[in-house]
């Protein structure tokens, strides 16, 4: 059920056909998902991700990541930032934050983009800072209420992460966002003019060592990319599936009169279920293996944090395999006539392609090699 049929999508049901039907529409306009951003929030999901003890339904990563995996949508940015203010923010700023996304529906954004260091924290003497600079890939910022924000200390070089409002003064979200793929993140960039941070807005102080736990966040941020690639892949093997049952024709040779009988048609949707499963098997896994080590707070180890990052690197190579694989094996299965545009069916591979150069494969490859040869786990970083 749409909007425009009379009627707000209120469940996860009608939210995710409600997504899909306009999904093509969408795709040509890019630009900024106002009204489906409007959905997610009136359908109650802005905090999945907050603890019950600041009002949040803390839903738990497994059931987290399988509504992100069904919209393949912004929630999954909006979780990794209330995240970012769980693990790092002190009991008042997660009293503040947490409490204040709840009460007012507060969407997230975020200038965080560890490799863009164009943007300078300088220390105004009390505390605080004053920001000055741009920072690109900055997906969910337009249209937030609140956005986390990294810059590096202009005397020590060290990172510095606080909280701001979207809409103070300094700050401009820029409209330029226009990639072949993911045309509604909201992923441009946003520039800093002499933006001031207050003290108690500063989340994490580069002179307070990392624990095992504050550096879940980019596990976090991993797995949500892994289940947007098994997303797509679900989504383009569920578009597939439905063309050939509408519209396939089979091939002249075959034998047979419908497309569904075509034993190679047949054999497509067989390959393309099999990645798709097996990418879903190993992110439900890699949830699970988050979920244990979140529970676990500040008893968690550096090997148990290591050996999630291990499952969440072997779950996001699968998964993007995956989702470029089934995005380009959708056209052989469906044939000539799906390349229509107004069908838009390549989008998938278009949304795809766009999140997976963000992140080598080679890399986790080397990673998961190395354990597989010698037990050597990943070192914490931005990416494991």
């Amino acid at each position: 059920m749409t909007e425009q049929a009379g009627r707000t999508p209120r469940t996860l049901a009608e939210l995710i056909a409600a997504l899909r039907a306009s999904a093509p529409e969408r795709d040509r306009a890019g630009g900024h998902a106002a009204r489906e951003k409007r959905w997610i929030a009136d359908a109650g999901l802005l905090t999945l991700a907050v603890p019950r003890e600041f009002g949040g339904q803390e839903a738990g990563w497994p059931v987290i990541y399988h509504t992100i995996r069904a919209l393949a949508h912004l929630l999954g940015f909006q979780c990794l930032q209330i995240v970012s203010v769980d693990v790092w923010g002190s009991a008042a700023q997660r009293e503040r934050y947490l409490r204040g996304t709840v009460e007012h529906d507060w969407w997230w954004g975020n200038a965080v983009n560890p490799l863009d260091t164009r943007l300078v924290a300088r220390a105004t003497g009390d505390g605080g800072y004053r920001l000055d600079g741009v920072k690109g890939f900055c997906s969910g910022t337009r249209g937030s209420q609140r956005m986390t924000v990294s810059a590096h200390d202009s005397v020590t070089g060290k990172p510095v992460f606080a909280v701001v409002p979207t809409q103070r003064e300094g700050i401009a979200v820029r409209d330029d966002w226009d990639p072949i793929g993911q045309r509604q993140t909201d992923s441009g960039s946003v520039a800093f003019d002499g933006v001031r941070v207050v003290p108690d807005e500063v989340l994490h102080r580069s002179e307070a060592p990392p624990t095992p736990r504050a550096t879940l966040r980019a596990l976090v941020s991993q797995l949500v990319l892994t289940n947007l690639f098994v997303g797509i892949a679900e989504g383009a093997l569920a578009e597939a599936r439905d063309y050939v049952q509408r519209a396939g024709r089979p091939w002249l040779h075959s034998g047979v009169e419908r497309a569904a009988d075509d034993p190679y048609t047949l054999q497509r949707f067989g390959d393309m279920r099999v990645q798709t499963v097996s990418a879903e098997a190993l992110a439900d896994r890699a949830a699970r293996a988050l979920q244990g080590a979140w529970a676990k707070h500040d008893a968690l180890t550096a090997d148990a944090r290591a050996e999630v990052a291990l499952a969440i690197s072997e779950a996001k190579i699968v998964a993007q395999r995956a989702a470029l694989d089934v995005s380009e094996a959708l056209f052989d299965a469906c044939g000539a006539r799906a390349t229509a545009a107004p069908l838009a069916l390549d989008r998938f591979w278009r949304n795809a392609r766009t999140y997976t150069l963000h992140d080598p494969l080679d890399y986790r490859l080397r990673d998961v090699g190395r354990y597989a040869l010698t037990g050597a786990l990943p070192d914490a970083s931005l990416y494991t």
